[in-house]
């Protein structure tokens, strides 16, 4: 099993104290309770599912709780999983209020008959498969919205960075959060969940729930 907690590369100068470690911490939780599925004989799906879940769930991560902001002010996220037994695949984007995007990809995956929901119509079929909704303040975390207010004042000051990448340029490529499992049958599941770029607008949809994107 591997896992991982974000695109891109945090330097330990900008980290508040603590912060480092609060992330180390969490990951080694994931970890071990994902691998603890999979020594017990368990589903890679389900190991994947499991510890990205435990990402989501932490508001350090760009992922789940913790999302980055769009530019008009809204957490959007986007999810998908994939399945090597039988090469099927299911993903999420653009959800507001479905508090485990990855559910709701592995939902898309193992009840519909699509690959892709987006949106409203996403957040419709994750209430009818019965997965936990919240209301958008849930995702809410300070230290995302200023994020967001740093990059809105650097795109009205003309910050060529701000403008290309629409985000602050200190942070706005950082998010993210992944997993790969081999179970003991031998099969490969993988997973990924992200809250997107800072500032992002027009319904941006990156490349975490595109099938087969990436480098």
């Amino acid at each position: 099993m591997a896992v991982h907690g974000g695109a891109g590369v945090i330097k330990k100068e900008q980290m508040p104290p603590g912060a480092e470690e609060a992330y180390l911490e969490k990951l080694r939780e994931a970890l071990a309770k994902g691998y603890g599925i999979l020594k017990a004989g368990g589903p890679c799906l389900d190991a994947v599912e499991t510890t990205i879940r435990v990402l989501e769930d932490f508001p350090l991560f760009n992922a789940g709780k913790g999302s980055a902001f769009t530019h008009d002010g809204r957490n959007q996220m986007d999810a998908a999983i994939m399945n090597g037994a039988d090469l099927r695949a299911g993903a999420v984007a653009g959800v507001s209020r479905v508090r485990n995007p990855i559910r709701a990809a592995r939902a898309v995956m193992e009840r519909s008959h699509h690959v892709m929901l987006t949106g409203e119509g996403a957040e419709s079929f994750a209430g009818q498969a019965g997965l936990a909704m919240e209301e958008p303040s849930y995702f809410y975390t300070e230290a995302r919205w200023r994020q967001l207010q740093d990059a809105l004042a650097a795109e009205r000051s003309g910050d060529p960075g701000a403008l290309r990448l629409g985000g602050s340029p200190t942070e706005e490529k950082f998010g993210t959060v992944g997993c790969v499992a081999l179970d003991l049958g031998g099969n490969l599941a993988a997973g990924t969940s992200t809250g997107g770029m800072v500032n992002k607008s027009f319904n941006r949809v990156g490349d975490s729930p595109i099938i087969g994107a990436g480098p």
